[in-house]
């Protein structure tokens, strides 16, 4: 047992420490962050999706935001599209699961906000097809997403592709990289 929990936070720190050495990725997470600030001086929100643990981790995020990461400050507007289940049931039952976060991006975002989809295999039908509506509405797509960034990889504004085709160590640098956006955005618009 002992050998499987050693060998389970060494895949995890090697997966970050690949993230470390990328220069390419390091720029691309710099940039998300500085779209993020932007967006939410001037008034817009950020969105999260994914399905599965990326819903929770959609949720951990949007949360973070609203809430608090780590001072106390105003609010900020953040909304994951996997929290009102009506409206995941309602979408889906009516328009099919590939369209339940695009329904809500068309009915919540606006020019200037910052999508993020989530999605290890960068193929979720529902994540691609919520950035395909972001280019419709001139909203800032993010995908997170694993290695090859999948379908995501080319129609994202940005592709946070996690160097790892293991989806738990996918989802495991995700939330560290959300931290990373939280703590960068509260630094920037509530200085101390």
């Amino acid at each position: 047992m002992s050998d499987l929990i050693k060998n389970i936070l060494q895949e995890s720190c090697d997966v970050k420490q690949k993230v470390i050495n990328d220069d390419r990725l390091l720029k691309i997470i710099q940039d998300v962050t500085t779209a993020c600030i932007y967006a939410l001086k001037n008034g817009n929100k950020l969105l999260f999706a994914g399905n599965g643990g990326s819903a929770s981790d959609s949720q951990h995020i949007a949360a973070e935001l609203v809430g608090r990461f780590e001072k106390d400050r105003n609010a900020l507007p953040a909304l994951a599209l996997t929290t009102n289940s009506s409206q995941l049931t309602a979408i889906s039952n009516d328009y099919g699961y590939d369209n339940v976060f695009q329904r809500q991006v068309q009915a919540l975002a606006k020019s200037g906000d910052v999508f993020f989809g989530l999605s290890t295999s960068g193929n979720s039908k529902n994540v691609v097809n919520a950035v395909e509506q972001c280019k419709q509405l001139n909203v800032i797509s993010v995908a997170m997403t694993g290695e090859s960034g999948g379908k995501l990889q080319a129609l994202s504004d940005y592709c946070i592709n996690v160097p790892s085709g293991n989806t738990a160590r996918i989802q495991e640098v995700h939330i560290t990289i959300g931290h990373i956006i939280c703590l960068a955005i509260e630094e920037s618009i509530f200085p101390s």
